[in-house]
């Protein structure tokens, strides 16, 4: 799994200047949302990569997911080809990448990767040790929201899940909140990382064990960063 990964980095950093020169070629969705011909062009790339190495695959990626989900055996790929569109089609750096990969059922592995900003995380990286005070938000506005920025001293709404959750992971935010709600393909690779590294993860209120999700429906989540139980982190 380890050498797919790397050919899906391989992927997206060989496209990235194609990326960045479509990145304001912009459409909005029904729900107001926009999208890019970047996002379209990345989804249809990497799909292609894992359609060749992976036999039987199920595919549910964002821009092409059309809300019909049945559980299938084999191999299944979550893919948010361009998390954080908002913050891309602006020409902030802010945006990511989240792929999971499942077999039958098993979690195989996922990746977090912002390619402007260089950084990525793999399962099996060990991270170094970090501590923080801040606390991210979703940029989708509640009362919740709200009364947690009131209470939480320092915190950061940047726009982008794959950059809340590879920060709560790392140790450099100390929670990610979103209690609106997000589908898959922005959460599930990265809850599957945050369980990996010790992290304390509630969907919906409930402890979550890493089961695997309903494409169709929106999860509200709450990750906290166990720097105690931080077993995969170097001093």
């Amino acid at each position: 799994m380890n050498s797919l990964f790397g050919d899906v980095l391989v992927c997206i950093n060989s496209n990235l200047s194609l990326l960045l020169q479509n990145r304001y070629e912009i459409t909005y969705k029904d729900d107001g949302s926009p999208v890019t011909e970047a996002d379209r062009y990345l989804e249809k790339e990497i799909k292609s990569l894992l359609d060749a190495r992976l036999p039987d695959l199920t595919f549910i990626g964002e821009e092409s997911f059309d809300f019909k989900w049945e559980k299938t055996s084999g191999y299944l790929a979550i893919l948010d080809p361009i998390d954080g569109t908002e913050n891309f089609c602006s020409g902030l750096k802010e945006w990511g990448v989240s792929l999971g990969i499942w077999h039958n059922g098993q979690h195989q592995g996922s990746l977090l990767m912002m390619p402007e900003l260089g950084e990525c995380l793999v399962t099996g990286d060990i991270l170094p040790a970090r501590q923080s005070r801040i606390t991210g938000f979703s940029s989708s506005y509640t009362e919740a929201i709200a009364a947690g920025i009131r209470d939480a001293g320092e915190y950061r709404v940047t726009g982008c899940a794959v950059y809340n959750l590879l920060n709560v992971i790392r140790g450099s935010f100390c929670r990610f909140i979103n209690p609106k709600g997000a589908y898959v393909w922005d959460l599930l690779p990265g809850l599957m990382l945050a369980l990996e590294h010790g992290c304390e993860v509630l969907l919906d209120g409930q402890p979550y064990d890493g089961q695997l999700l309903d494409p169709t429906r929106k999860y509200c989540v709450d990750i906290r960063h166990r720097y105690d139980l931080h077993s995969r982190q170097r001093s």
